[in-house]
């Protein structure tokens, strides 16, 4: 059954929430799983896209954009109005929304900031993953 973490930032700036995304994309790559980063538009597909490029100085990701990159040979992949066909590892979800195609994922990766109307949705989230019993952690970053 898929695991379900919540990380949950201390702060309510946008930006941190994004940089938040890149690091577990890192950690994950790093232990060599493949992720899927699903975003709620085209916007944030785009930034996430870019700060994955920036976000850390000697950090490199390779990833692209689903239906653009190699889902073969891109172990990184990002998207909003599709769902990948073969990352399977690790999903982080940037949207706001549980994603209809989270349980094919071994692991689900829930970003939550401070931002009134945005933790309203996470504990939304949180809520559906637990009336449907999964396995649920939480980790209370920073501050």
């Amino acid at each position: 059954m898929t695991r379900v973490d919540f990380y949950v930032l201390p702060g309510d700036r946008p930006e941190e929430r994004a940089r938040l995304a890149c690091r577990l994309a890192e950690k994950a790559y790093a232990r060599g799983h493949r992720i899927y980063i699903h975003a709620p538009d085209e916007a944030a597909t785009a930034m996430l896209d870019d700060l994955l490029w920036t976000f850390r100085q000697g950090s490199f990701l390779p990833h692209g954009r689903i239906g653009e990159a190699d889902e073969d040979s891109t172990p990184i992949l990002i998207g909003h109005d599709a769902e990948p066909t073969r990352h399977t590892d690790v999903l982080i979800n940037y949207a706001h929304e549980v994603p209809l195609f989270f349980g094919r994922f071994e692991r689900v990766a829930e970003l939550v900031d401070q931002q009134p109307q945005y933790l309203a949705l996470a504990r939304e989230r949180y809520r559906f993953y637990r009336e449907r019993g999964y396995e649920l952690n939480s980790h209370r970053l920073g501050g």
